[in-house]
């Protein structure tokens, strides 16, 4: 499966290639996708976003066709700034030195940081269902470990989480992500075989792992050095009124104390917006970005 009217390329991000999509004219606007599944959460999305814009939408390193780079002992490697550090070098290997991102869960992540470090390359900033990295560390509690079990599963050691999920990669993303379903659009048979194949090996299993290491570690740190200095660019959070982060969050006041100028809404969906809640996901961008 592939983004109706896109082009395809594999772009060397300094070492780390990079696939992505492109399509459409206009003023640019960057896609990233979340855990566990590629670009293709955009493929409602992206197509209507193109009328108006230039869409590039991206695996993320480690993920989908990209490259997925050995992990460290420091998981350095997955870092939210050497991820953002990629997109960034995409984008200006395409000729956009300014530009929009919208990132859906780990891609809002990347994004964050994207516009921490590079501030002079993000006009805009789209977060969909997601607090800051930070922010959930800082208050977690019981009720998160249960919701969000899987990212104190995925940062453990000794490859525990790579051995077990890499015996039915199949089962695992399907029930991550049917468990995080609620009404809406059903997800594509397609875009879930994409899904699958790109995820079941022994390298994306690794990579994915070492991106939630990167979370509770090395990303802390940056994000400490960061915080305190407020994004300025406008912010779009959006999350599902039947999401964990909806029914646990008080969404745009955590948002407030880590941007200057927030404005977002609740859509009828659980976690995958883009996939649930196309219409009102691509309507609330287009306002974003207009």
């Amino acid at each position: 499966m592939k983004l109706d009217g896109f082009e395809y390329r594999q772009i060397d991000a300094d070492g780390t290639e990079i696939n992505c999509a492109v399509g459409g004219s206009g003023p640019p606007v960057l896609l990233l996708h979340g855990y566990p599944q590629t670009h293709l959460i955009w493929h409602e999305v992206a197509p209507a976003l193109a009328r108006t814009h230039t869409v590039i939408a991206t695996d993320l390193r480690g993920y989908g066709d990209s490259a997925k780079p050995a992990g460290t002992p420091d998981h350095a490697p997955y870092s939210k700034r050497a991820m953002a550090r990629d997109q960034l070098l995409v984008m200006q290997s395409l000729g956009f030195d300014h530009f929009a991102v919208a990132g859906h869960d780990r891609g809002g992540r990347v994004g964050h940081r994207l516009a921490l470090d590079h501030p002079e390359a993000v006009d805009r900033l789209a977060v969909l269902d997601i607090v800051p990295t930070r922010y959930t560390f800082e208050h977690a509690d019981a009720t998160f470990a249960q919701g969000y079990y899987h990212w104190f599963f995925l940062t453990a050691g000794n490859g525990i989480p790579e051995r077990l999920i890499g015996g039915d990669p199949e089962f695992w993303i399907r029930a991550r992500m049917e468990s995080r379903h609620h009404g809406g659009t059903p997800f594509h048979s397609e875009a879930m075989a994409e899904y699958v194949r790109c995820f079941s090996t022994p390298e994306a299993i690794h990579a994915s792992c070492e991106d939630y290491r990167a979370a509770a570690t090395i990303d802390l740190v940056h994000d400490d050095t960061s915080y305190g200095t407020p994004l300025t660019c406008p912010v779009l959070a959006l999350w599902g009124a039947s999401s964990f982060v909806g029914r646990t969050y008080d969404v745009l006041d955590v948002w407030r104390s880590y941007a200057t100028d927030v404005q977002g809404a609740a859509l009828p969906s659980d976690h995958y917006l883009p996939e649930e809640a196309p219409t009102e996901t691509t309507r609330a961008l287009q306002a974003f970005l207009r």
